[in-house]
């Protein structure tokens, strides 16, 4: 089964940074995409950041200019710089792994997802 796990979240006053890591197990299916995505009590799930096996990134508007995902494909691991944060990125962050490929006996294509299990990220003003 794969997994995935994150770290990196802490207390951190506004203004200032966190690096967030994430590392997904290694598996038979190709990594196709590794992404951020967040949640603040009382609120939906939103989407940070994406990064596409190709290396093509997807930013939530909120975090444009500020956040930074790269992906070390050879290791499995996304990491998410996060400059200049504010209260309201405070959220349990969560790190979303999605893997895919061709089964090799019956051609049919296979995708699924593998969350980690969060990690808190308190910006206090």
């Amino acid at each position: 089964q794969e997994q995935v796990k994150e770290s990196g979240g802490d207390w951190v006053q506004a203004g200032g940074s966190l690096n967030l890591s994430c590392v997904a197990s290694r598996s038979v299916w190709r990594l196709t995409a590794m992404g951020w995505y967040r949640q603040a009590p009382g609120k939906e799930r939103e989407l940070v950041a994406l990064m596409s096996e190709g290396g093509t990134t997807t930013y939530a508007d909120s975090v444009k200019g500020r956040f930074t995902i790269s992906r070390d494909n050879g290791e499995n691991i996304s990491y998410l710089q996060m400059n200049s944060l504010k209260p309201e990125d405070s959220a349990v962050y969560y790190c979303k792994a999605s893997y895919g490929g061709i089964n090799g006996l019956t051609g049919a294509s296979h995708k699924f997802d593998r969350w980690g299990q969060g990690t808190q990220v308190t910006v206090s003003s």
